[in-house]
């Protein structure tokens, strides 16, 4: 499943603050390393849940390419949903139940707290559940393929790739009307004003993103902790774009829920954006790397800076900049030096770049996920 432009619009998500940010970091290691707290009632279930490298790679590996291969099947959806619908039900029934607006600005962010802690727990608790019973019923290497199974769902190779073609598709054979109606679905940036460069611009700006936040991040986490990550990350990840915005209803209500997702995604936007330089023409790896080093910086967001700039270094391009939000004009930071008039060609390269940059990040899992199964 894809999410919108994560670029924060009036009332986005903020930057990171080193203090707040150290609470939602200590906050994330207890989570998984509440196995190793003898007091703690959920330590034995917890300690459940944790796997070797020689397991979560190989479940990366194969979650990333079950996903390129296959996708989430469409038949699926309207018969029982997609787990990250499943999360944002979740996260519905508890704005609605602890957003209340009657409740000071400190309580809600009290309740914001105490609602993330439940996004994340209920899914992972729900993962140890299945991952149990299945270990006790599966031998270790079908269990392992399950794992896989279950992470690919939370992948968005293939699905982040077939909505972007279909904004160059539009632009082929809709005109503009039909360019704008394909963006509209991957952005939440007004449409209905851009012309060709606009729409391309803003289609590569969400590739490159959503290749940042729905494939690298998602797998770097399930490397790390198998899919009891990969939950962990999408329970956190759709918890930001739900409620981690600065509107009125959600500034502190989704405090925590924004300092998270900025936190779990710095490793993931940083490898994104080294997979987008890699994948460059050999030609244009300096000024991606240079874009970056640059750029980065100077977008609002401490993640999506990374690899937007790659991508504009490496296409010659400028991305992000300035653009409108309901109305509201937003002046961002460019990103790239090169020219703003992106064409549908421009589209084309773009997904050349991040088929190769998927690639390249496959092929280090594989490789990973080789040297730790190989006993030492």
């Amino acid at each position: 499943m894809m999410g919108v432009d994560a670029h924060a619009a009036p009332g986005g998500s903020t930057g990171i603050d080193p203090e707040e940010a150290g609470v939602v970091v200590c906050w994330l290691s207890c989570t998984f390393l509440a196995g190793s707290a003898p007091a703690c009632p959920l330590s034995e279930s917890a300690a459940r849940m944790v796997f070797p490298l020689s397991v979560t790679f190989p479940v990366a590996a194969l979650a990333a390419v079950l996903e390129a291969a296959c996708g989430y099947p469409p038949a699926l959806l309207p018969a029982i949903g997609h787990p990250v619908m499943w999360i944002g039900a979740l996260i519905d029934m508890l704005d609605t139940a602890l957003n209340r607006p009657d409740f000071s600005e400190q309580k809600r962010r009290m309740m914001g707290i105490l609602a993330l802690i439940l996004i994340i727990g209920v899914p992972l608790w729900v993962t140890e559940a299945v991952l149990d019973l299945g270990s006790r019923a599966l031998p270790a290497p079908l269990m392992l393929g399950v794992q896989a199974v279950a992470a690919c769902t939370l992948v968005a190779q293939k699905s982040l790739w077939e909505h972007v073609r279909a904004v160059g598709t539009g632009l082929r054979q809709g005109g503009l009307a039909g360019g704008r109606q394909a963006v509209a679905q991957i952005v939440g940036r007004d449409t209905a004003a851009l012309d060709e460069a606009g729409i391309v611009r803003a289609a590569l700006e969400s590739l490159a993103e959503n290749f940042s936040d729905g494939v690298v991040a998602p797998l770097f986490w399930t490397a790390l902790f198998g899919l009891p990550g990969a939950v962990f990350y999408k329970a956190a990840n759709t918890a930001d774009s739900m409620i981690g915005h600065l509107t009125p209803r959600h500034a502190a209500f989704g405090w925590a829920a924004a300092k998270l997702d900025d936190v779990v995604n710095l490793p993931a936007s940083r490898l994104a954006a080294l997979c987008l330089i890699l994948a460059a023409p050999a030609e244009r790896r300096a000024a991606a790397r240079a874009a970056v080093r640059r750029d980065a910086p100077r977008h609002r967001s401490p993640n999506a800076g990374w690899p937007e700039a790659a991508m504009a270094g490496a296409l010659r391009l400028r991305l992000a900049g300035p653009r409108l939000y309901k109305g509201v004009r937003v002046d961002d930071a460019w990103m790239g030096n090169g020219t703003p008039d992106a064409t549908v060609a421009d589209l084309d390269r773009g997904l050349v770049l991040y088929r190769r940059a998927c690639l390249i990040l496959v092929g280090v899992l594989l490789v990973g996920a080789l040297l730790f199964m190989i006993p030492a």
